[in-house]
């Protein structure tokens, strides 16, 4: 339809002279084919569409400031009860019936419409055999409007929520779930503009499809909505089946996001899983490596530069000799929790728990230029830490513990290892054995490291002279540092 005042005046006088035998012909009967009564279906559509023209004739006679768009409005909704009233035909009497394609053609040459599929019972009955039922909010100021849509949708099997008001609207999305929004464009207080804006601008509805619906033609109003994230626009009076169609398309979509929702939901619960059960026993770092590559999983390794620390409590095996079981296993957990602590801190990757030792690599699964600087620090800070556990076991009446360490750096192969029922992210070669020999004549509370971590620090350190050490299954001499800590500036 046309915005021009004289045009809808004209289309006006039409769809008012096509209602006019239907009035008449309702005036003079009592009945339709089974019964006119305004408590049936076919009574109210009736009546809803007759109280429609007169809304019609007193717009024409007090016209407003909206009456333009109040009259395209009105239109729709007669040309929409016609359509319903037309499929029911065989429900009516003759002359009841016989208005109603007047009707229609009326309405729908006053929106430009000239060859619409009204009430084509073949296009509705495939229409509704392949329904997807949903929740349709449905928002109007004009109450015929939202009675039409409501009539229209609930024969389809639809759900429909209906909002006199964008404010309304708003309060009814953020308190329910719907499928599909049917918006009125121009409507008092919020319009339906900014109805769309606030949906997109909030993540919990910005999924839910959007249905404009306007009485104009407005392009640039059009534009604007399919910018802002409008799923579609209708022009009133809209064609039932096209706009069945276009909900129909709407709640797919929304289906298929909320099954993506639930699917995203799942793997987030999987994954949480995944970090809580094997963060027990893996570092962050293997556990993030499995979550982005699963094809990390394969066997096989690489060889990799890494520096190696091992430590270990001196005379466990003494103490653990004059002490219950239960004694002994909460030793050591306090002990090990602590620092396995210090060691993920320092982005450590914890190997093996030995009984009383700990099996530490910082470089892999993930390397770094200051991989050696960390595990000098963390060993710092892992024999500082020894104060507050001894402090905690002579409270609970344990004995006090004596930690050496040792670090070393050099190449390794670092992957999978195993078999394909049972693997481990692990480390082999030379430079493992080579710590382990420096951590055997480490002394209690000391800090040994090779002479091949000394030359990757970048940091200064209280450092002993290098002495020398023949180790059991190693070639050569061995030089290592004592480290007393980070030395003073």
């Amino acid at each position: 339809m046309t915005n021009n005042t004289d045009n809808i005046g004209t289309w006006s006088t039409r769809v008012l002279a096509a209602t006019a035998p239907l009035k008449e012909a309702v005036g003079r009967s009592s009945s339709t084919k089974k019964t006119i009564s305004t408590q049936t279906v076919t009574g109210n559509d009736i009546s809803a569409l007759l109280v429609a023209a007169e809304k019609l004739i007193e717009l024409r006679a007090s016209p407003g400031p909206h009456s333009d768009h109040d009259a395209v409005n009105i239109i729709g909704a007669i040309h929409g009860y016609a359509e319903i009233l037309f499929e029911d035909r065989d429900m009516l009497q003759p002359a009841i019936a016989s208005t109603l394609q007047a009707i229609i053609t009326a309405t729908s040459e006053a929106s430009g419409e000239h060859e619409r599929p009204s009430g084509n019972p073949t296009a509705i009955a495939t229409m509704q055999a392949r329904i997807d039922p949903g929740v349709i909010l449905a928002v109007d100021d004009m109450p015929e409007n939202r009675d039409l849509v409501s009539r229209l949708l609930g024969k389809l099997g639809h759900t429909v929520i209906t909002a006199e008001s964008g404010e309304e609207a708003l309060e009814l999305l953020n308190t329910m779930a719907v499928d599909v929004v049917l918006l009125d464009l121009m409507m008092p207080g919020i319009g339906g503009e900014d109805v769309l804006r606030h949906l997109k601008d909030d993540d919990r509805l910005r999924a839910t499809p959007v249905i404009m619906i306007s009485g104009r033609q407005d392009m640039d109003q059009i534009v604007d909505c399919i910018e802002l994230g409008a799923d579609d626009y209708l022009l009133k009076p809209f064609n039932p089946v096209l706009l069945q169609a276009r909900i129909s398309a709407g709640i797919e979509r929304k289906r298929w996001h909320d099954r993506e929702e639930r699917y995203r939901e799942k793997l987030q619960r999987s994954e949480r899983f995944i970090r809580a059960t094997f963060g027990r026993y893996l570092s962050d770092d293997i556990v993030d490596e499995i979550l982005a590559s699963p094809e990390g999983l394969e066997l096989g390794g690489d060889l990799r530069e890494v520096t190696i620390m091992m430590s270990d409590i001196r005379g466990f095996t003494t103490l653990s000799e004059h002490l219950p079981p239960q004694k002994i296993v909460q030793l050591l957990n306090r002990y090990l929790g602590k620092m396995t602590e210090i060691i993920m801190d320092f982005s450590g990757t914890i190997d093996e728990f030995l009984g009383d030792a700990v099996l530490a690599v910082f470089g892999a699964p993930r390397a770094g230029d200051d991989d050696a600087e960390r595990a000098v620090q963390c060993a710092i800070a892992m024999q500082r830490a020894m104060a507050d556990i001894n402090q905690e076991n002579v409270a609970d009446d344990l004995p006090t513990l004596h930690m050496a360490i040792a670090i070393n750096t050099g190449m390794v192969v670092a992957g999978n290892i195993g078999s394909e029922r049972r693997s481990k992210y692990g480390f082999v070669g030379h430079e493992m054995n080579v710590t382990s020999r420096i951590e055997d004549v480490a002394k209690p509370g000391q800090i040994l490291i090779s002479a091949s971590t000394l030359d990757k620090l970048h940091t200064k350190y209280d450092v002993e002279e290098g002495q020398l050490i023949s180790a059991k299954g190693i070639k050569g001499d061995v030089v290592v540092h004592a480290v007393r800590g980070q030395a003073c500036e």
